[in-house]
């Protein structure tokens, strides 16, 4: 039954309309169970009823046109109790609704299984059959089983509007849709969906011989030769806006133009083979995008979009040179709009006109895609990783997006249209009274001094001169320069990087964290491979393993801090003492080994402070004995939150469990504070929730005096924090961490805030 089953889900995927699918469904199963109907009922909760859009063996005439109400029938009866319905007398049952309609009086036997997504339920699936029997535990787990496979797909085909035909009917389904997917790029965004029209891609090239192969090869250097220009054009208008490492990502595109990468292999199929240049290109590239995207390594997958967008460009310059047309984005930008694409990448936001671009959805990538990297070095709201939503079904429509949660809100009403938007005032507004306090000290309403960090990864140095004031770094990730190369850069590289992180605040404390790669971090050039990332070989365990890798990357850093005493060296992912003491092994190892190079007059080398990743759950039990082996703590509270609650929060389907303000983290995170404070050891939080109003007041009522956060919020939390109490913070706490609920810890804070005048904070999502 299992085969049988796989086959006609496989069978009813592959045909795309939603109401051709479900037709062949109830087809089948009718005939493999050998049963007189099967009929499916998809819920219409605007109606507040279960409407009939399949059947084999009812009337078929009553398609569409019957609906039982919600609280109706024996349809409505599975539907509320969520649970299948096995009745071998259907019609005395006493919710039993007869409906002249669909003709069901001659059926007694009546078996009916819910379609439910994500706790909601999208439908029913029935059996019926005319004699009276009640249907066996096969048939009733075969049913059971079909409805669960075949919910996400009806899930999805109610994303993209697909459960009707008319267009009026579509807008219509899809008014007010509220869609998740993951957030990119920090904001709120409103405007009109736009999508990129371009004419010539490869999907769409039909591939064809020549006889002139030395004119498609002189074309298609040509062409190469436009796009690296077009390349460098676009990298250079980004020149001043963004970090200069952030441009680096077109470096990227370069390598890809290089001769000696897609152009050999290009050339050899026109040469050999007599393809077109366009259709060799389409050959080649096409096989090498297949072969990334087939890697389970998330971020080579990334780099099949790459080589595509980057050999449509080409293509495009194939063909204007034949017949000089312009062949790129053919459509006019003139409102503020969303960008939309089923992969938005880098040199197509680059070259999308900045003061029209609002936000950016990216059907598919993920938080590590160099358009999301992009869309923060920028400023630009985005969410990511949209799935089964096509761009199409999105252009032009009106569409509120929230780059802090993921959440994007399609054709709003006005009442909520209104709403955002005043939301997004609010945060114009907002952002105007926190820049006039922008360089007054952190210092609460009753004289507590706090300590501001940021978190930097691409370009410390600017992020630091942005602020205009001395502001130290808790938390350099140092794994992103990295991800931006093609191979593990030299001790040389880190050193000259390093050391630009380490002047440019000399008098303030910069923590570099060594490499911290695995999980959701992947190297292209070190990829591993594993059933669960996260909770595999990353961090610490990695270098460790690789001392050439950790020894290099710490004389790096050693190298880089001679003259200057405001080097920290943090260890990520530590779950033991051993770890930490290998560690250190390896770091006394490389300073003697920088002492020994270094020795001479006016060379200063001063032994750095070490300090641990409170991230894995293990370690809030090791506090008293990993205190006696470094100098300080930092909580990275995002893998913390992760870890204690079992969620991947780039994870569509589970990111809504992912909270940080969930009772067990907190609790976790004020027992971290109260053992910090017993064993008289520094400590930083470095994650998400510093950075958040709420999460910064909660902080401070358990203790925490230094916080590190993104360079964009250190501002606002600059703010928060001069208009609040210590006092009164630390009121909050035992109803806090009593709480049952995140929903009740945010009511306690935000009601805080709104008493302070700090409540716009929150509505507007700063």
């Amino acid at each position: 039954m299992l085969t049988t089953l796989k086959r006609i889900v496989q069978e009813v995927n592959r045909i795309p309309v939603l109401e051709e699918a479900i037709g062949h469904l109830v087809r089948s199963v009718k005939q493999t169970l050998s049963v007189d109907a099967c009929s499916m009922y998809l819920a219409d909760y605007q109606d507040q009823a279960l409407t009939l859009v399949a059947t084999e063996g009812l009337e078929k005439s009553a398609v569409g046109n019957v609906k039982i109400g919600f609280a109706e029938g024996l349809i409505g009866l599975v539907g509320q109790r969520e649970e299948p319905l096995n009745v071998e007398d259907a019609q005395n049952h006493p919710r039993f609704k007869h409906d002249t309609k669909v003709n069901e009086g001659r059926f007694n036997a009546f078996l009916g299984a819910p379609i439910i997504h994500q706790r909601k339920v999208l439908g029913v699936i029935t059996l019926q059959q005319q004699a009276k029997r009640r249907f066996s535990e096969d048939e009733e787990a075969f049913l059971v089983t079909l409805a669960t496979q075949i919910a996400l797909e009806i899930a999805n085909a109610e994303i993209r509007g697909s459960l009707r035909s008319q267009p009026q009917s579509i807008d219509q389904l899809i008014s007010q849709k509220n869609l998740h997917g993951v957030a990119g790029s920090p904001g709120l965004a409103a405007g009109k969906g736009f999508q990129p029209d371009l004419q010539i891609e490869l999907a769409r090239w039909q591939a064809k011989h020549t006889q002139s192969v030395e004119k498609e090869i002189t074309d298609y250097r040509a062409a190469v030769d436009v796009t690296r220009a077009e390349v460098a054009d676009l990298s250079a208008g980004l020149a001043g806006s963004i970090p200069e490492d952030v441009r680096s990502i077109f470096q990227l595109y370069n390598q890809l133009l290089d001769a000696n990468s897609l152009g050999r292999e290009v050339e050899a199929k026109i040469k050999q083979q007599q393809w077109d240049a366009g259709s060799a290109l389409k050959l080649v590239v096409e096989d090498y995008a297949a072969r990334f995207a087939s890697m389970e390594d998330p971020y080579m997958q990334e780099r099949a979009i790459d080589i595509i967008d980057l050999s449509n460009r080409i293509l495009r310059n194939i063909v204007s040179l034949n017949d000089n047309t312009k062949t790129s984005v053919s459509r006019i930008v003139s409102k503020p709009s969303i960008l939309l694409a089923e992969e938005v990448t880098a040199p197509m936001l680059a070259e999308f006109p900045r003061q029209f671009l609002a936000g950016i959805i990216s059907i598919r990538g993920s938080n590590n895609s160099h358009a999301a990297i992009l869309a923060r070095a920028m400023g630009v709201p985005a969410v990511m990783g949209l799935n089964n939503v096509s761009p199409e079904l999105l252009d032009g429509k009106d569409i509120l997006l929230d780059g802090y949660s993921g959440e994007v809100i399609v054709s709003p009403q006005k009442h909520i249209k209104a709403e955002f938007k005043l939301l997004i005032a609010e945060e114009i507004e907002l952002s105007e009274r926190i820049d006039l306090e922008a360089n007054k000290p952190p210092e609460t309403i009753d004289n507590q001094r706090l300590t501001l960090l940021i978190n930097a990864g691409l370009s410390a140095k600017l992020e630091i001169q942005q602020h205009g004031q001395d502001v130290g770094i808790g938390l350099y990730r140092t794994e992103i320069p990295f991800m931006l190369r093609e191979r593990f850069p030299s001790e040389y590289e880190q050193f000259e990087l390093y050391q630009q992180i380490l002047q440019s605040a000399p008098s303030q404390e910069i923590t570099l964290r060594t490499l911290d790669v695995g999980g959701d971090k992947p190297l292209p050039y070190f990829p591993i491979v594993e059933e669960n990332p996260f909770l595999g070989w990353r961090g610490i365990r990695l270098t460790l393993d690789h001392p050439e890798i950790f020894l290099v990357q710490i004389r790096a850093m050693l190298k880089a801090s001679v003259g200057q005493e405001n080097l920290h060296i943090l260890l990520p992912m530590i779950t033991s003492v051993d770890e930490v003491e290998d560690a250190t092994r390896l770091i006394n190892q490389a300073f003697h080994e920088v002492s020994e190079e270094l020795q001479g007059p006016g060379t200063l080398l001063v032994r750095p402070k070490i300090g641990v990743m409170l991230e894995v759950p293990a370690v809030i039990y090791q506090i008293p004995q990993l205190a006696k082996k470094v100098d300080f703590f930092s909580v990275g509270s995002n893998d913390l939150t992760q870890y204690l609650l079992a969620v991947d929060r780039n994870n569509t389907r589970v990111a809504n469990i992912y909270n940080s303000y969930h009772p067990a983290v907190l609790n976790a995170l004020a027992t971290i504070s109260q053992q910090c404070a017993q064993n008289q050891i520094p400590v930083t939080v470095c994650g998400e929730l510093a950075g958040e109003p709420g999460g910064a007041v909660l902080l401070m009522a358990m203790g925490y005096r230094k916080l590190s956060m993104n360079a964009h919020n250190l501002r606002k939390i600059n703010w928060v924090i001069r208009n609040v109490s210590i006092n009164e913070v630390e009121e909050l706490l035992p109803s806090v961490l009593a709480s049952h609920h995140p929903s009740d810890v945010f009511t306690i804070v935000n009601q805080y805030l709104e008493g302070q005048d700090l409540g716009g904070l929150t509505r507007a999502g700063l």
